[in-house]
């Protein structure tokens, strides 16, 4: 079974200066991406003054159900919460959502973070995705991490087939060893290095050093340069892996997305 899969952070569909909507023309580009699971982050399921401020282009729905729309299901955690509204993670899914849960991991009262686990039914194959968005800070994000390996560990089977995708804000890459070693998983990006590095590669195998991880650029759009985003995976044979950054993708928001081909093992 092989699946397209794609992770988004999209500033909650407005603009980073100025705040103008850019929902829409997200819901277009998305449709032509046509994930078969899509992870999101900073997904407005409510705000009240862009729905006045913006009435011609602002969804009357959650952001979460008018991207879903009549195609795909989708499932929402509700992180922020504020007198006009709330935003979160979402999972959009071409296939049914067997269960959905929502787990408060904010580290401190100035940033809500959560964890969105859902099971999604695949050809009699349960695969647990799970949706982050980790904190700014070194601390919190191992913390936050901790937190992650511990909800995997207890609410999903440990040969079961697993989704972690989301804006990890760890541009220094000091998390994914934690997530390999404790979860089995690897990142999309995780290629063999060229032929032309063979002997580099050797000679780190004998100083009994592995290959350096090096997630995907995707922050910020315009001119990717920061590693945030990222697709973990167990279970899964990766065959492509990219950051849309060209054409509308370097405007809809500030981070760039990844889509990754995936077959099911």
């Amino acid at each position: 079974m092989k699946l397209r899969v794609a992770t988004y952070n999209i500033h909650k569909g407005v603009t980073s200066f100025a705040g103008r909507p850019r929902i829409l023309a997200l819901k277009q580009a998305l449709a032509q991406l046509d994930p078969d699971i899509l992870f999101l982050q900073e997904v407005q399921g409510r705000h009240d003054l862009n729905a006045l401020r913006h009435a011609s282009n602002w969804p009357q729905q959650g952001q979460h159900e008018y991207l879903a729309g009549d195609t795909h299901h989708s499932a929402y955690g509700m992180n922020a919460v504020y007198d006009h509204g709330h935003h979160g993670n979402a999972l959009i899914s071409r296939f049914e959502i067997a269960s959905i849960r929502n787990q408060d991991v904010s580290d401190h009262a100035y940033e809500s973070r959560g964890i969105l686990h859902c099971v999604v039914p695949i050809e009699g194959v349960e695969v647990h995705c799970y949706v982050i968005h980790l904190g700014l800070f070194a601390g919190g994000r191992r913390r936050q991490i901790d937190a992650l390996i511990q909800a995997v560990s207890t609410s999903s089977p440990p040969d079961a087939p697993l989704l972690i995708a989301g804006d990890f804000n760890d541009w220094t890459n000091q998390l994914s060893r934690t997530l390999y070693q404790n979860l089995a998983v690897t990142e999309v990006f995780d290629q063999p290095q060229p032929t032309a590095r063979g002997v580099m590669q050797g000679l780190r195998r004998l100083g009994g050093l592995s290959a350096p991880i090096r997630p995907a650029r995707t922050f910020p759009a315009m001119m990717p340069w920061l590693r945030l985003d990222r697709i973990y995976v167990r279970g899964f044979r990766v065959e492509t892996a990219e950051v849309l950054k060209d054409g509308p993708w370097a405007r809809l928001s500030d981070h760039a997305p990844i889509v990754t081909e995936l077959q099911l093992a």
